[in-house]
């Protein structure tokens, strides 16, 4: 399965919950997750999509990690069972 399969069924979900699945980038911070997911009730979640089996490179793990500890929802996502449990 190609890594677009999977996001293309997150932008699918988000919109069917209502929500969005941005695509993320930010010039001058490199690693950051592939997309940022606005759901109502103000949940917001960064997602980082891998083709089934791969995993996060060095820094995207580094960046991660900062996100987290700042409080937010980050996760990495290589299925699409792992999309549909975002959603559920």
């Amino acid at each position: 399965m190609l890594e677009r399969t999977i996001e293309r069924r997150l932008v699918d979900k988000a919109k069917e919950a209502g929500g969005l699945a941005i695509k993320w980038a930010a010039p001058g911070f490199s690693g950051v997750p592939d997309r940022i997911v606005f759901l109502p009730e103000g949940r917001i979640i960064f997602v980082e999509l891998k083709a089934p089996g791969k995993t996060l490179a060095p820094l995207q793990a580094r960046v991660h990690e900062m996100l987290s500890k700042l409080g937010a929802d980050v996760r990495t996502i290589d299925s699409i069972e792992g999309v549909d449990e975002v959603f559920e």
